[in-house]
């Protein structure tokens, strides 16, 4: 039976993209868009519309080469030119990274970035992979590491901080005596990508510190700090010797004209790159709480602009994926491919409040199929479970142009025929007075056993409870909400 259009989502390694989703689905769907991690608020609808008042001069004539691209970024971030390569994207400066300074052999924490294990096994390296463990909250410990890499004989050594897809962040005094306990390798990488979305520190880049050692380099993605995935454009800091290295390698021209443009456009934008770095702080805390409330997920702490999470034992991160797809318009990332993970993971960026609702009614949605499959059957497939095995009814999916065609035995109402929420469970707008001194019922992200809904194991599964029972709203659009430390300039240390 056919699927709903969810079926390109089982082709390819690699998660599909938004067109090839969109495509699939069929004109008229509206997908959010919880797989790939982008900044939801830059840029802003002002900066938007100067891009589109000179589109047709951006694409009809060529770029400037990359040294003067390099260059103004180098002006606005505040560092030497000399120290910073930029290249069609962090994936490109991996690729040549590779090819360049990795002669024999690489460690690599996993679960991470799949390119940093895929990149150089396709040249014929040796990776020598450092299981991160579920038991310690995929947490790194760097000391570990280092004796790891030197029992192996490792002659490169990669950490990424913030790491994807578990947000674990290290702080940036011990990456620092990383990089010093490993000064006599080829090469130590720091892949910075997910760096800006942290709050646990005031500036936790190494950056600084790469530019004046000889075998450090810093990654850096101005696609997923600034939100602009498409435009394909990132940054690499290193001693002037590693860093011109990599220039000369890179084509004359690989960056593109809406690189330039936006790089050109950044300076004048710095306050509200702050402003969408303090929002997506403050809800990603909130979507945490929300996330916790569900029975039997596990949410693990996270400083990214990504949530991991755990799902209940008898739920199927494929079959839950393709649900949220199909039923509910929501893309989601199931981890079953990432080395390291099962499909009992899933990672899901951090949203405005609204995209959270749709998610978070997907998710119950999904448990009320699996309760009632299992209350009429014990050995049934279900509802939910159908998607896991192709069975699932054809229909079209949620908010699409004619919800009146679903024809699935549990048809998803249409944005405008879904019963207006409670307003004890679902305000329709923030409450006025300041609830700056109200704790969240949960906080993952300060507990360090990540435990389920705060359960311990074995216990009885907690009913979620409403906004009215714990003081929560899930619309957490209160302005008083910040993060403790002053702002940072956009993109840098």
């Amino acid at each position: 039976m056919a699927r709903s259009g969810v079926e390109i989502l089982h082709t390819g390694a690699h998660s599909a993209s938004i067109f090839d989703l969109s495509r699939s689905m069929g004109e008229g769907v509206q997908i959010v868009d919880f797989c790939i991690p982008c900044n939801p608020y830059f840029p802003t609808p002002e900066m938007f519309a100067e891009l589109s008042r000179d589109l047709t001069k951006i694409l009809k004539y060529y770029p400037s080469d990359a040294s003067t691209i390099t260059a103004k970024l180098s002006s606005v971030l505040g560092l030497h030119p000399q120290t910073v390569a930029m290249a069609n994207g962090s994936t490109e400066l991996i690729t040549w990274i590779d090819h360049l300074l990795i002669k024999s052999s690489v460690a690599i924490p996993i679960p991470t970035f799949g390119r940093w294990t895929d990149q150089p096994l396709e040249t014929g390296k040796r990776v020598d992979m450092f299981p991160l463990r579920e038991r310690d909250g995929f947490r790194l410990d760097l000391d570990e590491y280092v004796q790891f890499i030197r029992d192996r004989g490792s002659r490169v050594a990669v950490v990424c901080n913030v790491n994807n897809p578990d947000g674990g962040y290290l702080n940036r005094r011990d990456v620092i005596r990383f990089m010093d306990d490993l000064a006599d390798l080829d090469l130590v990488v720091i892949d910075e990508s997910f760096i800006d979305f942290s709050d646990a520190e005031q500036y936790p880049s190494v950056g600084p510190e790469a530019v004046i050692r000889p075998n450090v380099v810093v990654l850096k993605s101005l696609g997923k700090n600034f939100g602009l995935h498409g435009i394909r454009f990132g940054y690499l800091m290193a001693n002037p010797a590693i860093a011109g290295r990599i220039a000369k390698a890179l084509p004359k021209w690989n960056l593109n004209s809406l690189a330039e443009k936006v790089v050109f456009m950044i300076q004048d934008h710095q306050a509200d790159y702050e402003e969408s770095l303090r929002l997506l702080s403050r809800d990603r805390r909130g979507m945490a709480t929300e996330l916790s409330q569900i029975p039997g997920l596990t949410v693990f702490p996270s400083q990214g602009n990504f949530i991991l999470v755990k799902l209940p034992t008898d739920w199927s991160g494929v079959s839950l994926r393709d649900f949220l797809v199909a039923r509910h318009g929501v893309y989601t990332r199931e981890c079953g491919n990432k080395l390291g993970m099962t499909s009992q993971f899933m990672r899901l960026v951090v949203r405005p409040a609204a995209d959270v609702d749709r998610l978070i009614d997907g998710l119950d949605d999904y448990a009320g199929d699996r309760r009632t499959s299992a209350a009429a059957d014990p050995w049934s497939t279900g509802p939910a479970a159908a998607w896991n095995t192709g069975t699932a009814p054809a229909s079209p999916a949620p908010w699409s142009a004619d919800p009146a065609a679903t024809s699935s035995s549990r048809p998803a109402p249409s944005p405008a025929s879904r019963p207006a929420p409670s307003p004890a469970s679902r305000p329709a707008s923030p409450p006025s007075a300041s609830r700056s001194g109200r704790p969240y019922p949960v906080d993952p992200l300060t507990d360090d056993s990540y435990s389920t809904a705060a359960r311990g194991a074995g216990e009885a599964a907690e009913p979620r409870r409403s906004a009215a029972e714990t003081g929560y709203d899930r619309r957490w659009r209160i302005e008083d909400d910040v993060t403790p430390y002053p702002p940072r300039r956009a993109a840098t240390y």
